[in-house]
This record gives C-alpha cells, sequence and structure tokens, in this order.
C-alpha cells in the first residue's frame, strides 16, 4: 500500500504518457532497467521542464502497478513539516521517491534526515530516487557525508527536448487526453506558444475545452481562433 501522505499522483504521469526524445531516452531506459531490477538508487538532475517530476511519479506508479509499497515526497512542499518524523519508517517502503532536493539544501535538520534515512534504506534494499536541478556534485548540501552518499547513487541527466523532438512531445500528450493533434497543427501551436511542457499542457487544457464546446477539431484555423492569435 502507498504510504498515507498528503500527496497524490496524477493518472497520466506514465512512462507511456513519457515523449523519450534523444536528451531524456538513456536516462529513462537505466529507469525502467531498474525498476525491474531492484533495488535502483538513482539521481536525477535537469532543468524545469526536463521531466524530473513526471519520470519519479512514473516510478511511483509502476510500483503501485506491483503491488509494491512507495512513497513520492515533493520536498519543497513539504518544508514546514519535521523531518525526522516525515521520514520516520519509510525503510518499509520498496520505493521512496525525494523530489526538489534542492529545497532543502544547506538546511541541517533535512540533511541529517535525509543521511539517516538514506542508510535506514541501504540496511532495508529499498530502492530510492532523488531528484533536483543540479547534478549531486554542484548542490550546496553542507553535510559530508550526506554528499558523499547522494554521488555514490547512478546519476541521470534529462534535457529539455529539441525544436525537433518538441511536436512529437505535444501529439503524445495531447493523444493521451483523447485529442487528435497532427504534426502540422503541433508546429504551429509551437511557432507561437511558450516553449515550456508546464505552459503547453495548460494551452492543450484550453483548447481540449475549447474543441469539445464548439464540436471541432484542432486544425490551424480552430487553434488560431480558440487561442485568439491573428496571425
Amino acid at each position: 500500500m502507498q504510504i498515507a501522505l498528503p500527496v497524490s499522483l496524477p493518472d497520466d504521469a506514465s512512462f507511456d504518457a513519457f515523449f523519450p526524445h534523444a536528451g531524456v531516452a538513456a536516462s529513462v531506459s537505466a529507469l525502467q532497467r531498474g525498476l525491474a531490477a531492484p533495488p535502483l538508487r538513482a539521481f536525477l538532475h535537469g532543468p524545469a521542464g526536463s521531466g524530473r517530476t513526471h519520470l519519479l511519479q512514473a516510478c511511483c506508479l509502476e510500483a503501485e502497478a506491483r503491488a509494491a509499497p512507495f512513497v513520492y515526497l515533493p520536498l519543497a512542499e513539504l518544508l514546514a513539516a519535521p523531518p525526522e518524523e516525515l521520514l520516520a519508517g519509510l525503510e518499509q517502503c520498496a520505493l521512496v521517491c525525494l523530489d526538489d532536493l534542492d529545497a532543502i539544501s544547506g538546511e541541517q535538520a533535512w540533511e541529517e534526515a535525509i543521511f539517516h534515512l538514506y542508510n535506514r534504506l541501504l540496511e532495508s534494499g529499498a530502492s530510492l530516487l532523488v531528484a533536483a536541478r543540479l547534478p549531486p556534485a554542484s548542490l550546496a548540501v553542507r553535510l559530508p557525508d550526506l554528499r558523499s552518499r547522494l554521488q555514490a547513487l547512478l546519476v541521470l541527466p534529462l534535457a529539455l527536448p529539441d525544436d525537433e523532438s518538441l511536436p512529437g512531445a505535444l501529439v503524445l500528450r495531447a493523444h493521451r487526453r483523447g485529442m487528435t493533434l497532427d504534426q502540422e497543427v503541433a508546429r504551429y501551436i509551437l511557432s507561437r506558444a511558450p516553449r515550456g511542457m508546464t505552459e503547453l499542457i495548460a494551452l492543450l487544457d484550453v483548447l481540449d475545452a475549447r474543441s469539445l464546446a464548439a464540436g471541432r477539431r484542432l486544425s490551424i484555423p480552430f487553434v488560431r481562433e480558440a487561442l485568439d492569435w491573428q496571425t
């Protein structure tokens, strides 16, 4: 069973909904291999929009499908919680995912609690996945023992999709929502919309609602009209 915490996983945060472009393909493959032959202990790093959170949550959904106990903790949202209490007993999980490790870097109580959790997970044989913007060697972690533990993890870099990959990523996300979006329309959207995946997904929400309301498919004229793009 999932550990009871005030964090829920979105249904679409799966490997199937993640476009494995060249900048992430090797890391995604490494994650999937590790999940199939645990324990997996890895550190994902990349800029905002590179898919760190999506992949951590995808690993959790894989664990859930196998009825393996797991926990996902977005540390940036949990800073007010007492770390020792929050992390107590997590060695009972098969998989522990710690997102946004940058948020606790330099916080003594958090660093010590994560260090002790790391050691308990090693003893229990559990899998550990950590994610942050920067690789472990570049984080502002002050506790030397925690820094060395993080650097011992399998380091998996994630890059943003390039211009050639973005249309495919957008088409995939649209398809997962039951929307029909062809490459030509995707390229039109990308020529005018913000390039971040968060912004693009929000834009898909708008297009989905407006196409359903109007009973129209996602053509370039409809997208132009729905988003009030003049050219």
